[in-house]
């Protein structure tokens, strides 16, 4: 005979089940030496900044320029109905405009008076480091990048750069992109 079960008593089962399955989550640790963080690509330097100051990543919005601003300024764009400046991170850092394209990403980062997104070259991801990889930062603190990296590690005979951009945002120059 087929009986016709209770949709909750189903769900239930469901999750009981599931639960019983589950993986768990991620360890979090806090192991002593060990830096964490997302790793992108700004040129031809390896970066990475802090969890804690990337409050997001996403696909490039569509950009309405905005006239009178800086070069590096590239304009403004709709994330979920926030408008927020683009900055391009490399013509800022480098005066070297950054080639846009398709899969191009934004790191959303928080500034005293509201949100703005720079613009990566690649994106790499979480990285982690231990402190017997810290390296000098000298090789990548090079012009302007010397204002904020602030230490750098050296991963699978590649160097990383940790790039404060916590600073980067307070720094005033970046503040004011009116030409």
């Amino acid at each position: 005979m087929n009986q016709r079960r209770d949709p909750f008593a189903m769900l239930l089962d469901f999750e009981q089940r599931s639960l019983a399955h589950a993986a768990g989550l991620p360890e979090q640790f806090d192991a002593p030496g060990l830096w964490r963080g997302v790793g992108y690509r700004i040129g031809v330097r390896r970066l990475a900044s802090g969890f804690d100051e990337v409050l997001e990543i996403l696909p490039l919005p569509q950009i309405t320029p905005v006239p009178g601003a800086q070069a590096w300024m590239l304009g403004v764009g709709n994330v979920r109905g926030s408008l927020l400046p683009i900055v391009d991170l490399k013509q800022f850092l480098e005066g070297e405009r950054t080639v846009l394209h398709e899969t191009q990403r934004v790191l959303i980062v928080r500034q005293p008076d509201g949100d703005v997104a720079v613009t990566i070259d690649e994106l790499y991801g979480q990285r982690s480091f231990q402190e017997e990889q810290q390296i000098e930062p000298e090789a990548l603190a090079e012009g302007r990048y010397g204002h904020f990296v602030e230490r750098a590690y050296r991963f699978a005979d590649q160097n990383w750069g940790v790039f404060s951009l916590s600073k980067l945002a307070r720094t005033p120059e970046f503040r004011q992109a009116a030409a």
